[in-house]
Parts: C-alpha cells; structure tokens; sequence
C-alpha cells in the first residue's frame, strides 16, 4: 500500500493542487484496504496524520496571533477597536492553510469509515475465560479462531506498560506459539493442559477464548482488535 509520509504537508513542493492529489491518491489506497476488512495500519496512520493537522493547524493560527498589530478603525459609539496584522500571511502560509482546511475532514471521513469496520468486527467477537480465571492475568494465552477456519490459533500474551513523552499507557503483546486443529477431542480445555504441561513457569495460566463469527483478516484486523478486547478484559492487580 502507498504510505503518505510524516511530514508530507509541508514536504517537497507547497501548492494546494499538488497536496490534494498526494492526499486523495493515499486515501484512494486507504479506501481499498478498508474495502478488505485491512485496518491496520491504515487507520492507526489516518488518526496520526489528523492529530498531527490538528496540531499544525493549531500553532499556524498561534504563529499568526503572535504577529504585530496595529490600529485598523475605532468605533466609538460601541467603544470598539479593530486590529489588522502589520504582517500579512505569505504564499506559503496561505496554501497551508488551504490544504490543511481541505485534508481534516477528508481524513475524518475515513477514519469514521475504519471506526465502523472496528466497531462491526469488534461486536462479533466472542471472548471468554477458559477454565477459572487466575489471579495472575499480567501474562498468559489468546486461542483465536476465525470464522469458517478449522484452526484454534494460540498465542501468548503479556501486558507490558508503555510510556511516551504525555504518559504512560498499557499495551499488550501476542507471540504466536502453536495452531491446533479443531475436534471433538481438541477443546479449548484440552488446548490449555497441553500448555500448563508444556509451559511450566505459568501453571495456572489466565486462558480466554477469542472467536470471530465471520472470517476477519488475521494480521490486520483480528488480532490488533482482539489485543485491545483482551487488554479490557483481563484484570491486572
């Protein structure tokens, strides 16, 4: 898929024309992704490069208070005074404007667009705790099945704690360890004797059970969602 970069608003040649047919050609690829049921990265890349307009948006109109003013008109039967900027915007500053004013919105369509794609495939998804729940959830197994597939997929997890310039946060990591296939006697149950007595250092492992009704591509869709559904569920003390 054709990325759009970091810093592609201000990048290379600043004509609003130009912009616009990079941005549109990026979200016409989006746009096919999403048409998959491919959420990631696309939509994690669409919210960054909202924030970062945003943001953008934000310190041009700062960079334009700051600007020196001077007395326009005096209106003194309502006791008013209107400024006018000494310093107009340049060309530069007026086609940032323009471009940014166009891409906010036509970003936040699509990441409505991947938000109801979320929403639709995080609804569909079953999740339950295998067995007893542990006291210990910091760490433990996902078994993922996907729709029609006949594969219980088992990954362990580990809830790690993250932190950025802002603050901290939760996050969590899936390592693929084994595929099992499923039948009368390979349960879910079944699935998790075989990891205790595989995988000693957890022997009461927290165990839940993710399952997709509908098939949901894996790398892009189910397992960043079923990361951020087992993260909600699991208690951490």
């Amino acid at each position: 898929m054709r990325n759009l970069s970091d810093n592609w608003i201000s990048e290379g040649w600043v004509d609003f024309e130009y912009k616009k047919y990079l941005l549109l050609a990026y979200l016409k690829e989006v746009e096919k992704e999403f048409k998959s049921v491919k959420l990631y990265p696309p939509l994690a890349e669409l919210i960054k490069h909202h924030q970062k307009l945003e943001e953008l948006n934000k310190n041009r109109h700062q960079l334009k208070a700051a600007f020196p003013r001077e007395i326009d008109t005096v209106n003194f039967k309502k006791a008013a005074i209107s400024y006018k900027n000494k310093t107009e915007e340049d060309e530069v500053m007026r086609q940032l404007g323009e471009i940014i004013a166009y891409a906010l919105p036509q970003i936040k369509k699509q990441i409505e667009e991947g938000k109801s794609i979320y929403d639709f495939i995080e609804d569909q998804l079953e999740i339950e705790p295998v067995g007893l729940s542990a006291i210990y959830q910091k760490e433990g197994y996902a078994l993922v099945s996907n729709g029609c597939s006949k594969d219980i997929l088992v990954y362990r997890y580990k809830v790690d704690l993250f932190q950025n310039s802002m603050d901290k946060y939760r996050g969590i990591v899936l390592k693929f360890i084994a595929a099992f296939r499923k039948s009368i006697t390979t349960t879910c149950h079944r699935i998790k004797l075989d990891l205790i007595k595989n995988f000693t250092d957890l022997p009461n492992p927290s165990t839940w059970r993710i399952n997709s009704k509908h098939d949901v591509p894996l790398q892009e869709s189910l397992l960043p969602i079923s990361k951020r559904l087992l993260l909600r569920n699991i208690v951490i003390k």
